[in-house]
This record gives structure tokens, C-alpha cells and sequence, in this order.
């Protein structure tokens, strides 16, 4: 893939997902804020202490898409997908299948948004602890970018990579 096409993908995914998580958000009753000014290169997502990463495949394209959450955020989307039912612990598999559940949502239907053919998604893997730092590769090849959003008076990040 060339890099004007990657970068065309990463422009296409990239408002597919925002439009995306700020929708799936608000079906389940949580408002969303993206914070455009605070979007970086790269991996950016101080405090994390939960994440989902699914992969995203087809084509001549390996990508990924990443939500890490802080346990604000946590929070606020295990009590909005259980009713309150369940507690927010990362260490859980209960709780913390809300965070694979919400990256499928939105993957999905961003992916429905985007409208590129042959693209599918992976199950997600989920992932908790103390301020998880994604470390990136240092390839020319991969462009990340990191979608900040206030969610409960916690922090969502959306990460997005694509790799071509």
C-alpha cells in the first residue's frame, strides 16, 4: 500500500471510529466528548488502566484500533452496559468483557461507516493494570494516531494504527 494510500485509510478510519465511539456511547446512554485538540501522533493515553485492542484485516492492509480507558471511563460504561449490576474491577473477566463488547460496537460500525470493501475485524483482546503504555513500532510503514475523549469525567482513548 502506498503512503498516500495509507494515509487516505488512516483519514477514512479515523473519522469512521470518532463518529463511531461518540454514537455506540450515546445508544448506551454516555455522552462523549472527542477533544480535537488534544489528538497526537502516535500512542498517547496517560492514566489507562484498562484496554481492548481488535485488529482490523483484508485486503493488502493490516490495521488496529485500541480503546484504553481510565477507571473513570471504566466506570461509566460497565454501569451503563450492565445497569449497575456489575462493579467496575479490572480484574474481573465480567466487567472487563464490557470493554471488548463496546471495541466490537464500535468497530463495527465504523467499519460500516468507512465503506471499504474486504475489511473485517478480529475478536478483541483485552488487557488491564497500571498506566498501560502501548509501545509502537518505529517503522515508516505505521501511522498511529491517538483520539482523546472525556466520558464521566474520565478519559477514553481511541488509538488507531495502520500499518501499509
Amino acid at each position: 500500500m502506498s503512503s498516500t494510500n495509507a494515509s487516505a485509510l488512516l483519514s477514512t478510519l479515523v473519522n469512521s471510529y470518532a463518529g463511531a465511539l461518540v454514537s455506540v456511547s450515546q445508544t448506551v446512554g454516555i455522552q462523549a466528548e472527542f477533544l480535537k485538540s488534544e489528538i497526537a501522533m502516535g500512542v498517547n493515553a496517560p492514566g489507562s488502566r484498562v484496554a481492548a485492542l481488535i485488529g482490523i484485516v483484508g485486503g493488502a492492509m493490516h490495521s488496529t484500533a485500541s480503546l484504553m480507558a481510565d477507571i473513570t471511563a471504566f466506570e461509566a460504561y460497565v454501569t451503563a452496559f450492565t445497569g449497575g449490576m456489575v462493579k467496575a474491577d479490572p480484574e474481573d473477566p465480567m466487567s472487563m468483557s464490557v470493554l471488548g463488547e463496546l471495541t466490537n460496537m464500535i468497530s463495527g460500525q465504523a467499519l460500516i461507516k468507512a465503506n471499504i470493501p474486504g475489511l473485517d475485524i478480529t475478536p478483541p483482546q483485552v488487557l488491564c493494570g497500571e498506566n498501560i503504555k502501548a509501545i509502537p513500532p518505529k517503522k515508516a510503514d505505521v501511522k498511529s494516531f491517538t483520539l482523546p475523549f472525556q466520558v464521566s469525567g474520565g478519559k477514553l482513548y481511541l488509538i488507531l494504527s495502520v500499518h501499509g
